[in-house]
């Protein structure tokens, strides 16, 4: 399997910006990716972000969704894998916006493609400038615009490559999908930011995960507790197989482990199971169970891991230690607001605090119990999704 190093993605990443330079599309613009899970998916993540402001969608919208999705965003163009029959093209074209196709070669890079055949000088953009947008939804409520900047998602990526200690001897095995904020941040992102390497894999398929991992031969991943269970479950029945991979840790975020599979996930695979805590208005991560020789808290979602945490009742006032509140947070990472949603901001920012809309308290430990939802969000395999009606 070819491999792509930093320094060729160094250089395809500038290749990429000159050409979107080139054909006027600037740092503010927004672009549409519908991909499938894989190298060209991450590659074009991050380059377009780096640039711009990246606007992964699910590729298994329909087209009504896709419909939605893009009149909402409002994108500058959309961007499509070669001889694309995803019904993006189709929603895209009914809203007049400009489809793009990759162009890809035999003799390039694994991941790489070219945009278009000219390139021009081109602007970095700056730390407040939106890279990565995304939705965000409840039961009950129309989707919300989550704007995410340059230094939300860099702030992001170091509160992650710390916690979890990442170095360049690390390397991941994605099974995420990448139009979601927890492959996006806590695997490319924070593996990126210490130049750690990453198997970008095309979709979590638990039959053909321990061979894969095995080949791969991978120090952590990182996944939901639906994918875990059915890790697990293949793990059982292959035991030697898991112990052999000797997993530096495994990461499970997005939702809550049950603490049985936190423990037999911890026996079967030997490795520390490292529970964190996110959310896509915080670019993820907000708190992380500790590595050895700290203690990992089946059941708790650890302690803060980059923003500031509290709890605070209805009446905005911070909650001692063991007192049951919402949880709220503050820093760097968190998003600055919804996008044309000022209700919602009014009701989720409090003295620059946010309110997650989870229940929860700190221990005698500092470890932070998630015990309830106050806002009602439909979670599925880690994704947050709404519901179209026919």
């Amino acid at each position: 399997m070819k491999k792509l190093s930093y320094g060729e993605f160094k250089i395809f990443n500038e290749k990429i910006s000159r050409q979107l330079a080139a054909k006027n599309i600037i740092n503010s613009d927004r672009a549409a990716i519908v991909l499938p899970n894989g190298p060209l998916m991450a590659s074009s993540f991050l380059s377009i972000s780096s640039y711009m402001s990246a606007a992964p969608l699910n590729p298994l919208y329909k087209q009504e969704e896709f419909e939605f999705y893009l009149d909402d965003l409002k994108p500058k163009f959309l961007l499509v894998e070669p001889n694309s029959k995803s019904l993006a093209v189709i929603a895209a074209k009914n809203l007049n916006i400009p489809v793009f196709e990759m162009k890809i070669s035999d003799n390039q890079p694994l991941g790489t493609f070219e945009l278009f055949d000219k390139e021009t000088d081109y602007k970095n953009p700056k730390g407040y400038d939106e890279a990565l947008v995304l939705h965000t939804s409840g039961t009950t409520s129309r989707p919300k615009i989550v704007p995410l900047s340059n230094l939300n998602i860099f702030t992001s990526a170091v509160n992650i490559s710390k916690s979890l200690k990442l170095t360049t001897d690390d390397h991941c095995l994605n099974i995420m999908p990448l139009f979601h904020i927890h492959g996006l941040i806590a695997v490319l992102s924070a593996s990126a930011k210490v130049g750690a390497s990453i198997c970008a894999s095309n979709g979590f398929n638990a039959l053909k995960f321990l061979d894969l991992a095995e080949t791969q031969n991978i120090t952590w991943y990182s996944g939901v507790p639906t994918m875990h269970q059915a890790i697990l479950l293949r793990a059982q029945k292959n035991s030697d197989k898991a112990k052999k991979l000797n997993l530096r840790f495994i990461r499970s975020s997005s939702a809550s482990l049950p603490p049985a599979i936190f423990e037999q996930l911890n026996d079967i695979f030997e490795t520390p199971v490292i529970e964190a805590y996110g959310m896509t208005e915080a670019t993820h991560q907000m708190a992380s169970n500790p590595l050895p020789p700290a203690i990992q808290k089946p059941g708790l979602v650890g302690m803060p891991a980059g923003p500031e945490i509290c709890i605070m009742n209805d009446k905005n006032e911070k909650l001692p230690e063991g007192e049951i509140g919402e949880i709220c947070i503050k820093g760097d990472n968190v998003t600055n607001g919804y996008e044309n949603n000022p209700e919602a901001n009014k009701q989720s920012f409090v003295n620059n605090w946010f309110r997650t809309g989870d229940e929860g308290f700190f221990d005698e430990d500092g470890y932070l119990k998630i015990s309830g939802r106050l806002k009602e969000i439909i979670n599925k395999g880690g994704e947050k999704n709404i519901s179209f009606r026919s």
